[in-house]
C-alpha cells in the first residue's frame, strides 16, 4: 500500500490557479512570496490575475505551476504531514519533475523557480519561431510511430517527445519533418494527428543547447539528496543522488518523457495511491487510462488539501 506525489507539466496552468491556497494558508501563501522574490517581480500578480496569453509564456508558465504544487505541499506541511514516510516515491511531468525535487527537499524553492525561469527562456530560445513543431498523435502503437518518424525525418530531427499513455504520443522536432510525420500517421490510421499550437519543440535533440544552458544552471545551485526517491522522466527508475537526478535532468531537455511507463512503474512497484500534486487533473485523467487499479486524488484546493490529510491520517 504505496502512496506517490505526481506534480503536472505545462498545460495544467490557467489564471486563478492556487489563490485559494494562498488565501486559506498562510504558508501557501509565502511560497509565492518566496518566487516572486527570487525571480525579481511580481510573478504572483500574473498566475492569479493574467493576462493568460503571458501566463502561458514558457517562462512564466513553468515557475507558475512549479509555485502551485510547491504551495500546495506548504499546506500539507502546515498541518503537521511530511513526505518522508508517508510518500514513497515523487514524479512530474516534464517541468513537474522539478516540483517533485523541490518537494522532497533535492533543492530550495527559490533554486526551483530560478532553475525552471532558465530552463524556460533557454527552451525557447534554442531554436527559431516558426522552424520547430509538436503534434500529437492518438491511436497508433509506439512503434509505428516510431516509423513515421524515422520516414518524415528525411536529415531532420524527429522523434517521439512524449509517452503520456492511453493512446497518447507527441512528437517533436523541424516543422516539416513533424507535419510529414503527421501525414504518415494519419495514413497509418492514427485516430488524430493534430499539430499543436507549442511555442518550440520541446524534448527533441534541437533543444541541445538549452541542455547545455540547465548543466551550467544546475551545476551552481546547491543540492541535497531528496527525501523521498524521485522516478525520473527519461530513465523511469527512482534515484536519491544528487548528481544523477542533476544529470538526469540536463537529458531530460531532449530526451523523451516516458509518462506511460512512469504510471506502470508505480503499479509494478506497490503503489495503490496516486496523487496529483498543484493546478489541473491532466495527470489523474492519464493515470486512469494507464492503470485502473491505481487510485487517483488530487490535491490543489484547501479542500482537497483536508481530504488528502484525512486520508494520511
Amino acid at each position: 500500500m504505496a502512496t506517490a506525489f505526481t506534480f503536472p507539466g505545462q498545460g495544467s496552468q490557467s489564471v486563478g490557479m492556487g489563490k485559494e491556497l494562498a488565501e486559506a494558508f498562510p504558508e501557501a501563501r509565502r511560497v509565492f512570496e518566496e518566487v516572486d522574490e527570487a525571480l525579481g517581480e511580481r510573478l504572483s500578480a500574473l498566475i492569479w490575475e493574467g493576462p493568460e496569453d503571458q501566463l502561458t509564456l514558457t517562462a512564466n508558465a513553468q515557475p507558475a505551476l512549479m509555485a502551485v504544487s510547491l504551495a500546495a505541499v506548504e499546506a500539507l506541511k502546515s498541518r503537521g504531514f511530511s513526505l518522508e514516510g508517508k510518500v514513497s516515491y515523487v514524479a512530474g511531468h516534464s517541468l513537474g519533475e522539478y516540483s517533485a525535487l523541490a518537494a522532497a527537499g533535492f533543492v530550495s524553492i527559490a533554486d526551483a523557480a530560478r532553475l525552471l525561469r532558465i530552463r524556460g527562456n533557454a527552451m525557447q530560445s534554442a531554436v527559431p519561431v516558426g522552424e520547430g513543431a509538436m503534434a500529437a498523435i492518438i491511436g497508433l502503437e509506439q512503434d509505428q510511430v516510431e516509423a513515421a518518424c524515422a520516414e518524415a525525418a528525411q536529415g531532420a530531427v524527429c522523434q517521439i517527445a512524449n509517452d503520456n499513455g492511453g493512446g497518447q504520443l507527441v512528437i517533436s522536432g523541424s516543422k516539416a519533418a513533424v507535419e510529414r510525420a503527421a501525414r504518415i500517421c494519419s495514413d497509418k490510421g492514427a485516430r488524430r494527428a493534430l499539430m499543436l499550437q507549442v511555442s518550440a519543440p520541446f524534448h527533441s535533440a534541437l533543444m541541445q543547447p538549452a541542455a547545455e544552458a540547465m548543466r551550467e544552471a544546475l551545476a551552481g545551485v546547491r543540492k541535497h539528496a531528496p527525501v523521498v526517491p524521485v522516478v525520473s522522466n527519461v530513465s523511469v527508475s527512482p534515484s536519491t543522488d544528487p548528481e544523477t537526478i542533476a544529470a538526469l535532468l540536463v537529458e531530460q531537455v531532449t530526451g523523451q518523457v516516458r509518462w506511460r511507463e512512469t504510471v506502470e512503474w508505480f503499479g509494478a512497484n506497490g503503489v495503490t495511491t496516486l496523487y496529483e500534486v498543484g493546478a489541473g487533473k491532466v495527470l489523474s485523467g492519464l493515470a486512469r487510462r494507464i492503470n485502473r487499479e491505481i487510485a487517483v486524488a488530487n490535491i490543489g484546493t484547501p479542500a482537497e488539501v483536508d481530504a488528502a490529510l484525512s486520508a494520511f491520517a
